[in-house]
């Protein structure tokens, strides 16, 4: 027995593996132990000075608080005086403990009476800016030349900017992956197509370029909006140390993983798939035969471990893109990131191989007469696949980011989840029409186009060589204008002679259309904040109704910071009307028990009146609960409860909620 060394694209393509494979699991493992949980999009829960309090006494500094952890910086926190010159020394100040997130910074002392003005501006952990402001009056309220903000962070022409890289990677990254799996998956001989090796190439150039323009513009994204801190040295440091950051620099070194891959793909694999085409012809004797036969054999064999390396090393790189939207947006936050992220992994390549394909499908049926029906067959598979699994991931990632029938409607994230669900069930209607076309396809016999291009093929193989005559050279490049015009006519003949394939483009065309619209709105619900979260922030300012003839029940969680510290209050206010109520507060450890405490104080204020606060200390009833009775509240509207929470002599926090009192 011969044996046959490996050839040295095999090799080069076995010795990528490893390296890919130990690429993606540093990727994976850095970015797994960076992300946490934590609720998408963060929201000011708290501040002090609350807005629009009036302290008899200048505070001696301002912190706010928030539902899950940010990112700030010294400048992330500003408070003006009413003419607008900033009164904050302009240090951050970082107050977190155990799982309440505060920040502040100090002011300067001696401020005089009047309004002042806190700005504030953050990045959420799933990659998002966020920013709000507020006023507070010293002694007693006043004119301000400072005007809140109406902006919201990362919006104007920076953010616009930022979104439409967005959108290109997204769309890069769906023809880079797609494109290469059709050809791996469905149409082996495209590797040599020079339209699929365009489409794919420029795919990779436009992934690279929105991912260095995202990277770029991070800094005024997050920041100051204004284009010029693109080129802040000190900016693109801090940018570095930060996970989006981190996600952008992982992802162009996968990128130039994919480079090689691309370069093995559409060189040494289309290569083989061209010699195992052409194994055999031409040969008339028997020994000819044999050895063609012999040679078939190994190109074969060559050919089909150079596929086997090109699919494992294209699915690691492909995964581990993915992998650095997964591990630094919405999935990374939230309930159950450790899901999560693994569903968004497949869910993203899942579209890529759906969306790009199709497009990859698109760009053969009208650029290569030659596609064979086998390869619409095989795609249509896939596609199918892909559907069921973009069906699981997605209702599993709407239930996860949406939380509740309310949300679904009564949220911007809720609506456009419809709207891109609306958008595949249209997507999913057309390809139904494609794969019809698809079945006649494939049932029908070799027809006259097919007939056409072999014997264009064969005429061009058999043509005998042309004499060589001199010429002007602008005459040649004349002639040869012509015969390129000729033979895309004729190319353009045999494609539109077939009204099966006549009928399949039209149909991938229209499928590709709707694509492009539900790549955009997917984009969009990236950058949008979550249905659960919107709802529970919403929940957290909105007042509880009053019901008749029902008490007002309101749980509020809390932590002092302290041993034993962290549990939740239960208030009850019955009848939660005007006049006279009963007040029972429970207060529960983080498993539920009763946790007895040495004090609870509740103060009631109604703002819209001026009215309080109206001080309130219960009686301890039992352990864990105190009550009063005779409450009086004496007008209707929306009532804001505090209630001080102490849990040892120096441990002790407020929590708040407002209710309305009919």
């Amino acid at each position: 027995m011969t044996a046959i060394a490996p050839s040295p694209a095999r090799v080069r393509a076995a010795a990528l593996l490893p390296r890919l494979a130990l690429v993606l699991a540093a990727l994976l493992t850095a970015l797994f132990t960076a992300a946490g949980p934590a609720t998408a999009h963060a929201a000011l829960t708290a501040s002090d000075p609350k807005d629009g309090a009036v302290v008899a006494t200048a505070p001696a500094q301002v912190t706010l608080s928030f539902s899950e952890q940010v990112a700030m910086g010294d400048d992330s926190i500003r408070v003006m005086d009413p003419q607008g010159r900033r009164v904050d020394t302009g240090e951050l100040r970082d107050m977190c403990s155990g799982s309440t997130i505060r920040y502040g910074t100090a002011l300067h002392s001696g401020l005089p009476d009047g309004t002042y003005t806190v700005a504030w501006q953050a990045v959420s952990a799933d990659s998002h800016p966020v920013s709000g402001a507020f006023t507070f009056s010293i002694g007693a309220p006043s004119a301000t030349s400072v005007a809140l903000p109406t902006g919201q962070a990362g919006g104007g022409p920076v953010g616009i900017a930022y979104g439409i890289a967005r959108y290109a990677a997204y769309g890069g990254f769906t023809v880079l992956v797609g494109g290469a799996a059709f050809i791996l998956l469905c149409w082996r001989r495209g590797a040599a197509q020079r339209p699929l090796q365009k489409l794919v190439v420029r795919a990779w150039v436009t992934l690279t370029a929105a991912t260095l323009a995202m990277l770029v513009l991070r800094n005024p994204y997050t920041g100051s909006g204004k284009f010029a801190d693109a080129l802040d040295l000190d900016g693109l440091k801090a940018v570095l140390e930060t996970k989006p950051g981190a996600s952008l620099v992982s992802r162009l070194l996968l990128l130039g993983a994919a480079a090689l891959f691309i370069a093995v793909l559409f060189g040494a694999y289309a290569r083989r798939t061209a010699e195992t085409g052409d194994t055999g012809k031409g040969k008339s004797s028997d020994e000819g035969k044999d050895k063609g036969q012999g040679q078939g054999q190994t190109a074969d064999k060559e050919a089909n471990d150079l596929l086997f390396g090109l699919g494992i090393g294209g699915a690691v790189v492909a995964g581990g893109i993915a992998a650095t939207w997964a591990l630094s947006e919405h999935a990374s936050t939230g309930i159950q990131p450790g899901i999560a992220m693994p569903a968004d992994i497949l869910h993203l390549l899942a579209v890529a191989a759906w969306l790009g394909g199709l497009t990859a499908l698109l760009v053969a049926l009208h650029k290569v007469p030659g596609i064979e029906r086998e390869a619409v067959q095989r795609f249509s598979r896939v596609a199918f696949v892909s559907v069921l699994v973009l069906t699981v991931t997605g209702i599993y990632q709407s239930w996860r980011q949406v939380g509740s029938w309310s949300a679904l409607t009564g949220t911007s994230y809720g609506r456009l989840l419809l709207l891109k669900v609306g958008l595949v069930a249209v997507l999913v209607a057309i390809a139904y029409v494609s794969r019809s076309w698809t079945g006649r396809l494939t049932d029908a016999p070799a027809g006259k186009p097919a007939k056409i291009a072999r014997q264009r093929d064969v005429s061009r193989e058999t043509r005998p060589a042309a004499v060589t005559v001199p010429e002007d050279p602008k005459r040649a490049a004349q002639l040869a204008r012509q015969r390129a015009a000729r033979d895309n006519a004729r190319e353009k003949q045999v494609r539109d002679a077939d009204p099966t394939r006549a009928g399949l483009r039209r149909s991938v065309l229209a499928e590709a259309g709707v694509a492009v619209v539900l790549l955009a709105v997917t984009t969009v619900l990236t950058s949008t904040e979550p249905g659960r979260t919107a709802e529970q922030a919403s929940g957290r300012e909105s007042a509880a109704t009053a019901v008749p003839n029902r008490a007002i029940k309101v749980t509020l969680p809390f932590e002092t910071g302290g041993e034993n510290g962290k549990g939740s209050v239960r208030v009850e206010l019955d009848p939660g009307r005007v006049g006279a109520n009963s007040l029972h507060v429970w207060v529960d450890d983080p498993e539920g028990k009763p946790l007895d405490i040495p004090e609870i104080k509740v103060a009631f204020t109604l703002p819209a009146k001026d009215i309080g606060p109206l001080p309130l200390i219960p009686e301890r009833a039992a352990p864990g609960h105190w009550s009063a009775s005779g409450v009086q509240l004496p007008l209707t509207g929306e009532w804001r409860i505090d209630v001080t929470v102490r849990t040892s002599d120096i441990d002790q926090t407020t929590v708040q909620k407002n209710v309305k009192i009919g």
